[in-house]
């Protein structure tokens, strides 16, 4: 049932902007395209919106951009305030049940730039690519609390690319190894992300996990090997092993690997 609000503190028009966001279902929402959005034009909307924040039944987000006071959904806020963006890297692998580890950090993929910020208590890190780049969504929930998040495909490549997002990269090898992998979406994001160090890692993580069933994957990866020899683990020290085959070294064992992948949390 829509929402009746009786309060001498609210007007008429306060009392009507609210129950058109129920009516609506709206939780979250600009300036710029609230009244198109309910289909109805407001006399003096910024007085409107001041009104209602300050009397608790809206909240600011940012500079025109507010959602109702009790709506905290973090993915849609997120996503929304990104201009274009999606959950990604280590907030993915979390919703995607690839780790048991929590971010205390919201990671959004954006095609914009924006700066890292604190909202009601929760902090966004806004990562900033290339459109191309921008690939491999699904969409989840409705009306208003839509929001974009990468595909398991696209998170595991995503973090790959740039580990420092992604709570570790033994949590990133445990990860690959538990995900189930379709190898033509693999091909089609690592070309997107087109980041051969990453394609020799994940085809040699394939090759000794036994992941038979991206073999295409696995002979898309061989080919893509260059002569540039790779660390294993590009935010670790230079050392270990040379496996030629992929031109990577091994600053993380064989059978360190082996142990990441079968250890339980």
């Amino acid at each position: 049932m829509p929402r009746t609000y009786h309060s001498v503190n609210i007007s008429k028009e306060q009392q009507e902007f609210l129950k058109q966001l129920s009516d609506y279902e709206v939780d979250i929402f600009s300036i710029s395209d609230i009244e198109k959005t309910l289909n109805n034009k407001f006399e003096n909307l910024n007085a409107i919106l001041e009104n209602l924040q300050k009397k608790g039944f809206l909240s600011r987000i940012e500079a025109g951009k507010y959602c109702r006071a009790n709506f905290r959904d973090e993915k849609v806020i997120g996503c929304y305030i990104s201009g274009n963006g999606a959950v990604a890297y280590w907030s993915a692998l979390n919703i995607h049940g690839l780790t048991e580890q929590f971010p205390n950090v919201v990671f959004i993929q954006t095609t914009k730039s924006k700066k890292s910020k604190d909202i009601f208590g929760t902090t966004y890190k806004f990562v900033s690519v290339i459109p191309s780049k921008f690939v491999g969504h699904t969409e989840e929930g409705y009306g208003s609390r839509v929001y974009k998040i990468t595909d398991i495909e696209k998170t595991i490549i995503d973090c790959f690319d740039t580990p420092q997002y992604s709570g570790g990269y033994a949590e990133l090898i445990r990860a690959f190894n538990q995900a189930k992998l379709n190898s033509q979406k693999m091909i089609e994001y690592c070309k997107a992300v087109n980041n051969r160090s990453v394609i020799k890692r994940l085809g040699f993580l394939c090759e000794i996990l036994e992941k038979d069933k991206l073999l295409p994957f696995l002979q898309y990866a061989k080919e893509q090997i260059n002569k540039r020899y790779d660390l294993f683990d590009p935010l670790s020290i230079d050392k270990g092993e040379f496996i030629k085959d992929w031109r990577l070294r091994l600053n993380i064992s064989r059978e360190e690997i082996l142990d990441i992948c079968n250890k339980l949390y």
